[in-house]
This record gives C-alpha cells, structure tokens and sequence, in this order.
C-alpha cells in the first residue's frame, strides 16, 4: 500500500489562495501605515509645514491637511470604481497602490515652510489629497477581489483580510513612530527624524505592487455592452438603489464607531480621564491587536451562521453597550479602561469580520467595485472623518465626559435597523 502524495494542483491552489490573501492584505497595510504615520507626526508636521505663533493652530491645520484626504475618499470611490468594474481589479488594486506609495515619499522629502514658504503648505495638502482619492479605492477594490476570489464557504473570512491588513497597517505605523521618537531628540525629530517613516513607507509598496501584479485577474469589459461599459456606477444606482443605501447605512456605524473608539478615545483619555499620554496609546494598541485577531474569527462565524447575525449583534451592542464600556472607561484605573475599550474591539469586530463580503454580496459583478466603493466612502467621508470631532464637540457643549455614548448609540440603532431590512447574502451567487 502506498500514500498518495498531496497533488501538485492542491500545491498550487494553495499558493494562489495565499497570494490573492496577501494582495489584499499588503495594500491597505501601506495605506493605515501612512494614517497611523502622518497622525503620530502631526505635532511636528503642523510645526514644520503650519507655523504659528499658537501651537494648537498649528496641529488644527495639520489635520485640516488630513481632513482634505477624506474629502477626496468618494472621488477615488468613483474612479477606482470605474476603474475595477470596466478595466479589471486587478489594475485597481496595482494603480491604488502606487498612487498611495508616491505621495508618501515625496512627503518624506517635501521642503519645509521655512524653504520654500506657503508652497510647503500647499504641496503637503495636495499630497494628501491624491492618498485621499488612493485610500477611496483601496480598501473596496481590495475585499471585492478578496471576497470574488475566495473558495466556497469562506467569503467572509478572505474578505476580512483587508480590515486585517488595516490595523495591521496602524499598528506598523505607531511602532515606527514610538521607535523614531525613541532614538531620535526632540532636534533630530524636527530637523529629519520625521521623514524616515514616510520614506521607509516605499518598502511597503515595493512588497505590494510585486505581489499584485502577478495577481489573477479576469477580463471585465469585454463581457459588457458598449453603453455598460462607460457607466458603472450609473448602472448601478439604477440596478441596485435599495442595496447602495442598506450599504451605505452599515457603513455609518462602522465609520462612527471605529473612528471614535480607535481614533478619538486616545485623546479623551488624557483629557477627561487623567491617563497619560503613553498609557493612553498603550491601552489603544492592545485595543488594536485584540481587533486584528478578533475579526478573523468574527468572519469564520459569519461565514458558518451568516451575515446578518454578526452584524446585528454587532449593532445592537454598540447600541446597548456604549455608556457602560465608556462608563468603565472613564476611570483612572488601566485594567477597567482596557476591559473597557477591548469590549468595543469585540463589538466593532463582529460588524467589521462580516461587512466586506456582506457589501460584496449586494451587488451583481459588473458595478460590483463602484457600489461597494461609493456606498462605503460617502458615510466614512460624512461620518468617519468627522466622528472626531462631533465628539469633542459633544464633550464640550455639555460638560459630560460620556456624553458620545449617545451618538454612538443613536448612529448604531439606526445601522441596526437597516440591518434588519436586508436578506442574508451569504449564499448568494457572485457570477450573477
């Protein structure tokens, strides 16, 4: 009696499973690197590129740069959208990264305002803008390939891989920031220490369009009609209205939420809370890892018990839970304020493992990249880019630290009942 052998075609299928893992996961690494990056240096960058007499107009005014980037994520939607449908995801995801990775490292080498004057200024909110219209289509061209590309039954586990690779990618971006602050004085830092984060951000991309273009890829446009072909996202609003809005309605709690829980809560925990700093960024990044291992396992249910569940569990947490974990949160006692925060990674995981194959689902393959990409980047531009600030505004317009548990309340019942108007997507077919 002989054992057989695993069979070469089982080797390669495996590869190719892999690769088309790591293309999706190695773009949107690049793309949070250089979020969690430029928002660790934005003290320095507002100096360097802002001045003012008032340090704090000049930190507003770095991130007013940031904020542009956000502005811009619903014409990249457009484009990459167009792009993907008519042209092929795979020249979406290699062009999306390229158009992330050039604009980085021209920041790492970008003179200062003390150079070349307010085009310093002008050049960096340019620069931002066009990663702005690259991360617009980065993340939804890459779990549309992920999700197309899956074996059966294990959508919603490959779509998850692009939310990995995005906390993934902040993760990579505090730590080079924590190091460069580590080895360099507050001098080297101003002077060039800056700039090594932006530039080494090029490797990323190298890794990235080596991996994506030897992807697989099918031809798109020739399966169209000439009309089709110069009208995706029209196609789609005609086709798919009722889906592009329950899209667009999911996506206003996953903008909310994560953006207020992983982005704002740093900040309210030095401010409201008495946490320092780095104890405050500390409790953030396990927050973090216990996401990126959390969502795997969320999409891997979704995958066994559907969609809908998870996403509704997900909701109807954040609905009933946001005042007590921020109750808990807001004590000067570590463990309390990390229970806390890790039971929001819980919530946003359920929502965010089974989001992108929920969102690929909705929509037949030919404008499948434009309604998933529009329907996700209009409420983050809307609703993510300013969840920061609604929540500061709310804190300081009613004296009461927790007073954002009712916005994330409020947004998360309503994401909740358009949960409940959707069919379950997961065993919907992809090729009609």
């Amino acid at each position: 009696m002989s054992t057989a052998a695993p069979s070469i075609d089982t080797e390669e299928t495996d590869t190719k499973k892999i690769r088309v893992l790591a293309a999706g996961f190695i773009g949107n690494i690049l793309e949070w690197y250089d979020f969690a990056v430029y928002g660790f240096f934005a003290p320095t960058i507002g100096k360097l590129f802002f001045p003012s007499e008032d340090p704090r107009v000049s930190l507003i005014a770095a991130f007013g740069a940031f904020a542009a980037g956000f502005l811009m994520r619903p014409v990249g939607a457009v484009l990459f959208g167009h792009i993907g449908d008519r042209i092929g995801r795979k020249k979406a995801l290699t062009l999306s990264v390229m158009m992330m990775a050039i604009p980085t490292m021209l920041v790492g080498i970008l003179p200062t305002h003390a150079q070349i004057g307010m085009y310093a200024a002008i050049m960096m909110v340019l620069l931002r803008m066009i990663q702005g219209i690259s991360v617009g289509g980065e993340y939804t061209s890459s779990f549309v390939f992920l999700v197309e590309h899956a074996p059966a039954g294990r959508r919603a586990f490959f779509g998850s891989w692009s939310m990995i690779g995005a906390t993934c990618g902040i993760l990579l971006g505090s730590a080079v920031g924590a190091l460069i602050n580590s080895f360099t004085t507050s001098e080297q830092l101003l002077a060039w220490g800056w700039r090594i984060p932006f530039l080494a951000g090029v490797l990323v991309a190298f890794v990235g369009y080596f991996i994506r273009h030897g992807i697989p890829d099918q031809p798109i446009a020739e399966e169209l009609s000439e009309q089709e072909v110069y009208s995706p996202l029209k196609q789609a609003w005609g086709s798919h209205k009722t889906e592009l809005l329950q899209s667009a309605g999911l996506n206003m709690m996953n903008a909310v939420t994560f953006y207020t829980v992983f982005i704002y809560l740093s900040t309210w925990l030095v401010e409201e809370v008495g946490e320092t700093r780095a104890e405050a960024l500390d409790i953030n990044t396990i927050s973090m890892a216990a996401l990126t291992v959390m969502v795997p396992f969320a999409a891997m249910l979704a995958d066994k018990l559907g969609r809908k569940p998870l996403l509704l569990i997900g909701a109807a947490g954040v609905t009933l839970f946001s005042y007590p974990l921020l109750w808990l949160m807001h004590h000067h006692h570590y463990q309390m304020i990390l229970a806390g925060q890790i039971g929001f990674a819980v919530l946003v995981a359920c929502f965010a493992g089974a989001i992108p194959a929920t969102i690929t689902e909705l929509f037949k393959r030919g404008v499948r990249v434009s309604a998933a990409s529009v329907s996700y980047n209009i409420p983050f531009a809307i609703f993510g880019g300013t969840a920061p600030m609604v929540a500061a505004w709310l804190v300081h317009s009613t004296g009461n630290p927790l007073s954002i548990a009712w916005y994330l309340s409020g947004i998360a019942a309503i994401s909740f009942c358009i949960t409940l108007t959707i069919k379950e997507t997961r065993h919907n077919s992809l090729e009609e």
